[in-house]
């Protein structure tokens, strides 16, 4: 995953709306929420609501399904676990690297 949709990402979820979302949907598994569960569970307008899963889908966290009339919102697992594991993955990485002779750690 690159910086910048790794960065994108983030952002999307630096939104307490947006969190509260992709909360909801990932406490809800692979099942998902329709839009108006979403909505009663978050209490905000569906137009709001709308806007904020269009940046969730728009950045690859949120997929939506469309049955009948009804659309289903689902956390993107596979993309979370990829924004996790980027963000793991140079854990430690400088305090593991040997100090070159003469240079202190900063």
């Amino acid at each position: 995953m690159d910086i910048e949709n790794t960065a994108a990402r983030l952002e999307a979820l630096g939104n307490p709306t947006r969190l509260s979302i992709f909360r909801f949907l990932v406490k809800a598994g692979d099942p998902g929420l329709s839009v108006g569960q979403l909505q009663e569970r978050i209490g905000i307008a569906a137009s709001t609501l709308s806007h904020h899963l269009h940046k969730l889908v728009l950045v690859g966290l949120v997929s939506q399904e469309r049955r009948s009339t009804v659309l289903i919102c689902r956390a993107n697992f596979a993309m979370m676990r990829g924004l996790v594991d980027a963000l793991a993955a140079d854990c430690c990485a400088d305090a593991c690297a040997p100090v070159p002779a003469g240079k202190a750690r900063a």
